[in-house]
């Protein structure tokens, strides 16, 4: 029997019956938020009005779990009155803590509700302990939620060093982006995730079907194309395929799921507070098996400790859900898991899965990722040397302004 505590496990709730499958498939905690853009996960249809949040919080509370609410996007210029109000309200309601990630929304929920708890988004992107102790000191923050490209070494550095939770996301969609500091989506509609609370918002979205395939399109940018017997995704930019020199494919990012079962000891043992599972816009289905399956793994490992083994059948129901079909450990590293040392390949954003060559088509698989990891390193040392040179241009333009304003050819 273990003797340390376990991680709580932190499940998403889009809504309330994602909330109740949540509870009900032993999340110790879940997460959910207004129906408005301070919700990161601002999306028509999804999250809680007034009712709804009452009941949820009443039915998480009646069997002993907890309830957090997401306020983690960043006021916006001349409505900071409306964020105000969202901590002011999650306060009202009687919610174990709220999750933001904006400092002045932190130092005004510190300030105006002493006693209500506080959690650090990782939309904060607090990537050292020096961050979290400020947050910890200036605002009295309980809880951090870390990023995910941080090392497994990276995130026992901080737990050592603060006395604040910390909390790790251990399944569920990536991002190639920056905590919801999306520049694609920003580049092709004004809009983030961090400002008003989608990627790629759905009013921006268009399907067109035409005979033998569906486009999508984000703000008229064709974001992908579909055969008719080819499940069709949501368009989002950074998973988008595009042809890049005569070859389509995912330029940018293919969809992978984060997955850290195989890991799971190791983040334990290193004294991480919360586990928590991405995907507030996802199903109640969805929902209901990662949160039995991770509770199952938990469980296990608390009775079984150092023989704790993953089973097959966790990873086979964790797949059914996964986005696309990779997985990785994202930026965590183990020296026991091959999959971990293939993922240190990709760290570049290059998206290269190398598998084990023991058939002539994965030695073929093999070649096809070095070719393609080779061809996008040329590209990029091609953009170097530009850069360099424009830089270079730059510069001998700045150098013969200053010569003829010194010698007096231009006057200032």
């Amino acid at each position: 029997m273990l003797q340390q505590k376990l991680p709580e496990l932190v499940c998403p709730a889009g809504s309330l019956p994602a909330l109740k499958a949540a509870v009900d498939n032993g999340a110790d905690t879940v997460y959910f938020g207004y129906k408005n853009d301070t919700n990161a996960r601002n999306f028509a249809g999804l999250n809680f009005d007034q009712k709804a949040m009452v009941e949820g919080i009443q039915y998480a509370h009646s069997r002993g779990k907890h309830v957090l609410m997401a306020i983690n996007t960043f006021p916006q210029p001349g409505r900071e009155a409306d964020w105000h109000r969202a901590v002011d309200g999650a306060a009202d309601l009687g919610v174990d803590a709220v999750i933001l990630a904006d400092v002045g929304l932190l130092d005004y929920a510190s300030k105006r509700h002493p006693n209500l708890r506080l959690h650090l988004s990782v939309q904060g992107s607090a990537t050292s302990y020096e961050a979290v102790n400020f947050a910890h000191r200036e605002f009295g923050v309980r809880r951090a939620v870390l990023p995910r490209v941080l090392t497994l070494a990276q995130v026992e550095l901080v737990i050592k060093n603060t006395p604040v939770e910390i909390e790790v996301f251990g399944f569920g969609s990536l991002c190639v982006m920056n905590e919801g500091r999306c520049w694609l989506s920003s580049y092709a509609t004004g809009e983030s995730p961090n400002t008003v609370g989608a990627c790629s918002p759905a009013k921006y979205v268009k399907w067109d079907k035409a005979p033998g395939r569906m486009d999508t399109r984000l703000n008229g940018i064709l974001i992908d194309r579909y055969k008719d017997d080819e499940p069709a995704g949501y368009p989002t930019l950074c998973k988008g395929r595009f042809d890049v020199n005569g070859e389509t494919y995912y330029a940018l990012e293919e969809p992978t799921s984060l997955n850290v079962l195989e890991i799971l000891p190791e983040i334990v043992k290193i004294g991480v507070s919360a586990i928590k599972v991405e995907g507030r816009q996802r199903s109640p289905a969805y929902v209901t098996q990662v949160t039995r399956t991770l509770r199952a793994a938990l469980d296990e490992f608390g009775r079984t400790g150092d023989q704790f083994k993953v089973k097959p059948a966790w990873q086979t129901e964790l797949g059914k859900v996964s986005e696309g079909v990779q997985a990785t450990l994202g930026g965590n590293t183990s020296k026991d898991t091959k999959q971990a040392a293939n993922e240190q390949v990709g760290k570049g954003n290059l998206d290269l899965q190398i598998p084990e060559p023991d058939t002539g088509d994965e030695i073929q698989t093999l070649g096809e990722s070095f070719n393609r990891m080779t061809r996008q390193l040329k590209q990029q040392r091609i953009e170097l040397v530009e850069s360099y040179r424009a830089a270079d241009d730059q510069r001998r333009l700045f150098d013969s302004v200053l010569s003829s304003v010194t010698s007096g050819v231009i006057g200032l």
